[in-house]
């Protein structure tokens, strides 16, 4: 049997029995992944897995712990949420959020990414506190990172809430809602390509991405944030993201 205290290999970190327990309690890293992340989830491995930025660095969690890593793959954010205690993932690929953080331990961010509004050219909406008013329709994702934000932040405006971003952005351009909630990268590869909208420049948010897990597990938060901490500074996620070809749309948080 393996020595659950001994050096991992290369000489990382000295691994103990509670953080192994916490986050490979069955011999494997099942790594919950938020499919409709475009950005960190930008294509497709050869085997037809999610391949992105955080299937990357559930892989090398994995690794890291000499454990098989086994991604699952969740429709959104949601329905990751909710699956946790349900014995279904041992950690999730998610962004931060007070509410999530009620039934959900994080360890600290290694990526933003900035939300913002999207307006029709003749609207008269120049910055976010004018959109914060009665009578306003926000068009969003329902219970993604920024929706959650919004609810929290905005109590004024008619939130029009939709089962996924590609609908939020559809039905705006069709004509439903006043403002398009959504994430920079994506507005800004859109009105490449089309006329008539602009963006409000100053995000409303910025969306932390992190690595969330039951709670009740110190240990393994502290793991996880001095290897994100290591990840971040010897160039792993940056060649991640320029690998994927996102390094231009997201931001490293630096340690």
């Amino acid at each position: 049997k393996q020595d659950l205290t001994s050096i991992l290999k290369q000489g990382y970190r000295i691994m103990n029995e509670a953080v192994l327990t916490a986050l490979a309690p069955h011999g494997e890293l099942r790594a919950a992944i938020n499919m409709s992340n475009f950005l960190l989830v930008s294509g497709r491995s050869a085997d037809g897995g999610p391949d992105g930025l955080s299937p990357d660095l559930a892989k090398e969690i994995a690794r890291r712990l000499g454990v098989p890593c086994r991604l699952v793959p969740f429709e959104g954010p949601g329905q990751l949420a909710d699956a946790v205690g349900q014995d279904i993932w041992d950690i999730g690929n998610i962004a931060f959020e007070p509410e999530r953080a009620q039934t959900i331990d994080f360890s600290t961010s290694y990526i933003k990414i900035d939300a913002n509004f999207l307006v029709r050219d003749g609207s008269s909406f120049t910055t976010n506190a004018e959109i914060d008013k009665p009578g306003v329709e926000i068009i969003l994702y329902n219970r993604s990172a920024y929706d959650l934000w919004l609810k929290e932040n905005f109590s004024h405006p008619d939130f029009l809430r939709v089962t996924s971003i590609k609908e939020s952005h559809e039905m705006f351009y069709a004509g439903t809602g006043d403002v398009l909630a959504s994430l920079k990268p994506r507005l800004v590869d859109e009105l490449a390509k089309i006329d008539g909208y602009r963006i409000i420049e100053q995000p409303f948010t910025s969306i932390n991405q992190s690595v969330g897990l039951q709670k009740g597990h110190p240990e393994a938060v502290a793991f996880l944030n001095s290897l994100i901490a290591e990840l971040s500074g010897n160039g792993f996620i940056e060649q991640a993201l320029k690998r994927h070809g996102v390094a231009e749309k997201l931001s490293m948080v630096t340690f």
